[in-house]
Parts: C-alpha cells; structure tokens; sequence
C-alpha cells in the first residue's frame, strides 16, 4: 500500500509540475511563412509608400517590424540561405540565380528546412515559386520535405500563361504535386490561385498536427501583370510600371488579408507564427521602389539587401508586439530560428551560418548575430537575361583568385559596419517616379573598388569611410579571406540543350 500510494504521489507531483511548466510538454506552434518576390523597400504602407497595404500595415503594427533585417540582392540565393541555413557560399550558388536550363539545384545533401520540420512532426506544404533548381527529381521540392506542392519550379512566367521563357525557350510550368495543372488554370491569376489554395490547406488542416506552410508568392516580380480592378485606385499614378506594381502589391496585400482570416476563421491563429519577407530590394525597372536606400534589385548596397520582414504572432511576448527590432537578423537565421526556436527541434548548429533569433524577435532580448557576409561572388557580374546567362555560363571559367582581393564582388556586415568590394552593381538613390524628387547617379572613380560604411548613423550609404578607417577596412578584408577560404566551389553550370521544353511535351520538367 504504502509503495502504491507513493507512486501516486509521484505521478500526481509530476504531473503538477508538467501542467505550470511550459517546457514539461512543448507544444509545436504551427509556422506560416510567406515570401514575396522583389518586393521594394519603400513599397509597403509603414515605409512611407503610396501603395496601400492595409493588410500588412496591421499584421506588422500587431507583430514585430524587423528593420535591421536582411536577405540576398537576387532570387535563388535568398530562397538557398532559407532553405538551408547556409550562406550562398556555403552551397555553390553565390554566383547569380539557377537558370533554367542549369543542371543545378540546392545541393541534395542538405536537409531544408521543411525535411527538420518534417521530422519534428509537422505537416509541410509550399505554394508558389520554388526557383532552387528542377533538373533532376531529387531537386524538386516533392522530394525536399514538401508534402504537397502547388506552384511552379522557375523563376518567373505569365501570372495568366502560366508559361516560362528562358534561353528562347518556352514551357509551361504550374504544377500540383507532380503534375503538370497549366491547361487547368489557364486564365486564372497566379497571386488568386496560390491565395485560394492556401487558404485550402488551412481550413483542410487536421489542428492535432502542427502545419508549416511556405507561401513564396509570384507577386510582385515582373512580368507587370494585374486585373484592372487592381489598378483603379492609383489612377493618381502617372508612371505605368509603377501604377502596375502598385495594383500587383495591393492583390498580394489582398491575399495576405485572406490567409489570414482562413487561419483566424479556423482557430490556427491563436497558435501561429507568421513571417512575412522579401527576397530581395524592388526592381526600378519593373515598378519597385527602394526609396530612400541606396541601389536596387541585383546590387550589394541597401536597396539589393536591407529587406522589407516583420513577425505577426498572439505567441509573442506582449511587451514587443507593436515594436521595431534593431536586431541584426538574416535570412539564414529563419532555419535555426523556426526548427530549434520555434518548433522545438534540434539543428547542427556548427553546420549553419544562421542563428537562432527567436528570443530576440519574441522577447526582444539581443541578437546573437553580429556579423554577417552578404556574398562573395568571385566570378564576374552576371547579365540580366536567360540567353547572355547561358552564354555566360558555357563560357565561365572556375579558375578562381586562390586569395581573395578587394576586385572580388562581395559585402560583409559587423556590427555598424559594412564594406563592400569589387562591383556592387546600381548604386544609384531612385526616388518614386511621382515624388518630385529627382534621381541622383554617383560616378564611381576610375578604379574604385572599395566602401565602408557605418549603417547605423548613415543607412543611404552616403558616406564613405574607406579612407577614414582605414583599421576597420583591414579587419573586414580580413574577415572576408576567412570566408573566401571557406567558400565551396562555384555552381554555375553550362546551359544543357536537353532542357529544352519542346522535348519535354512543352513543358519545364527534369530532363536526367
């Protein structure tokens, strides 16, 4: 009697403590993370734009606003570090994007972040663009952790086609699992379809299981492409690109809107995190905006990195929500950060170049990070269109520099400080197109190839501190042949004639 009753005792002490201890049976909150495309600095309603963004304005004004936060200059990089947690460098993509005629992908051996999800019970879904290479099966993001897929494989296309131009080719690409759905939604617009189908998978969504849903919108990437309703109410607008731009972002605001309430109508709400991120600056040329930072879309300066980002979430300690972080926080970091952060789960954290920041975006404690690389890339500036890219990449020598030098295209970040080197592309300050202000094009020097900056005090690079500080320039080039010696070799394949769509029934598939 006395054992048995001892035994109760214990199990009922126990499970006292498991019921006041939040860490006696963690629960798994489920993980909604979408992404947009191109998406500008200056084009969201808190930043000051006249696109209105009702939407995210709220969800950032409940959440947390991260405006030390950054991503990469280009799409694969941005969607490579998310995936893996692994600097570009660290994968073989720090040079340009995967075209689509590229035997390349995110390299197989790397768990991505939806595989540790996957293992740590959640159920794993992406809708959107998946732009991490599809030459082969393995690469396709079916076989990536991705329980369900609906959205395409490359890197942009016709939000009506549904079709994708590359390297004067073209093929559809939409997909639902596997299989090819293009003829299916022919007509329908891609930032609709990807929304309803979302908001699918939430109301379809079995609540005992934690849900990961990866929404990497089309919206706003160019072609310029929204239904005129869109458009009405910026007739104010007199620049067509960006009257177009401004009714797209308003549709994925829109869309926004509607995920939202699918998990608030359906009670996942009150146990979500959502993260909502650029993949890089806007592209003047197609609309965005990076206003008042410095260069655009492709470029090392601001306007290429410092991204638009903010978590929405009732998990949230409440003496954050309704703040801005000054945190220094990547997009490598959401690896660790969501696995081991947020779900739970465990991560090698010797194998990453993420943190994990979750204590500083819930609690508002320090980031652990205080340096960070923005790439380097030691082959020369890539073109911007799929035919010089495949020129380019028949004609690329991987003999690279055995030591890095300051010609070498690359940025590092620690602290305050910035130095950029080599050729950071546009470093132009573009206002918006209405504003009255008028652009200004530095000149680079003959032979320039070298910048340090202090973000804090001067976030518009305006300020050159190169030949000021000169110590703080030998310590990061010295940091950067750390990382240049770290670095794997490049992936930047030839173009491969067998990718081709019209061998492939007109359609981007995996051609090995």
């Amino acid at each position: 009697m006395y054992s048995i009753s001892s035994s109760l005792l214990l199990c009922c002490s126990v499970l006292l403590l498991c019921l006041a201890s939040i860490h006696c049976a963690p629960t798994r909150p489920n993980i909604v993370f979408i992404l947009a495309d191109d998406y500008g600095y200056h084009d969201i309603g808190y930043h000051g734009s006249e696109i209105k963004t009702p939407n995210l304005d709220k969800l950032a004004a409940e959440g947390v606003k991260l405006e030390n936060y950054y991503v990469q200059p280009i799409c694969t990089p941005t969607r490579s570090q998310l995936m893996s947690g692994k600097y570009q460098i660290h994968t073989g993509l720090q040079h340009s994007i995967i075209w689509s005629p590229q035997p390349s992908c995110l390299p197989v051996e790397d768990p991505t972040l939806a595989d540790q999800l996957l293992k740590v019970g959640y159920a794993t879904h992406i809708v959107g663009k998946w732009h991490l290479g599809f030459y082969k099966k393995a690469c396709w993001p079916t076989r990536r952790g991705f329980q369900t897929f609906f959205g395409y494989l490359t890197g942009s296309e016709d939000y009506y086609k549904h079709t994708h131009p590359s390297n004067g080719w073209n093929g559809k690409d939409l997909r639902d699992g596997e299989t090819e759905v293009e003829d299916e939604y022919k007509g329908k617009y891609s930032t609709h379809i990807f929304a309803k189908r979302a908001e699918e998978i939430i109301h379809n969504h079995d609540a005992t299981q934690p849900l990961f849903l990866y929404i990497p919108f089309q919206a706003v990437h160019s072609p310029l492409q929204v239904p005129v309703s869109y458009t009405e109410q910026y007739s104010f607008i007199q620049n067509k690109a960006r009257r177009q731009y401004a009714g797209m972002v308003s549709c994925m605001d829109e869309a926004v809107g509607n995920i939202t309430q699918a998990l608030k109508k359906t009670k996942l709400w009150d146990d979500t995190v959502l993260i909502f991120s650029t993949d890089n600056g806007g592209q003047i040329l197609s609309g965005g905006n990076n206003w008042p930072l410095r260069g655009w879309k492709k470029s090392l300066w601001e306007g290429g990195v410092h991204g638009v980002g903010f978590v929405a979430s009732p998990l949230l300690d409440p003496s954050v929500r309704g703040t801005v972080s000054k945190e220094l926080i990547h997009v490598s970091d959401w690896y660790p950060t969501l696995v081991q952060g947020v779900a739970g789960g465990t991560v090698n954290s010797s194998a990453l170049d993420g943190y994990n920041v979750w204590n500083a975006i819930r609690t508002g404690s320090a980031s652990p990070r205080h340096e960070l690389l923005h790439n380097i890339d030691p082959l020369r500036y890539s073109p911007s269109n799929s035919v010089a890219a495949c020129k380019e990449a028949n004609d690329a020598s991987l003999i690279l520099p055995s030591k890095f030098n300051q010609s070498i295209r690359a940025a590092i970040r620690y602290k305050d400080w910035k130095l950029i080197t080599g050729q950071p592309g546009n470093g132009s300050w573009i206002p918006t197109p209405d504003s009255g202000l008028h652009p200004f094009h530095p000149v680079t020097p003959p032979g320039k190839d070298l910048w340090l900056f202090n973000i804090k005090d001067d976030p518009t690079e305006k300020t050159d501190l190169s030949d000021q500080n000169h110590e703080m320039v030998a310590f990061l080039l010295d940091r950067l042949q750390v990382y240049y010696w770290s670095s794997v070799p490049v992936n930047y394949p030839k173009c491969d004639p067998n990718a081709n769509p019209a061998l492939h029934n007109d359609t981007w598939t995996n051609w090995e």
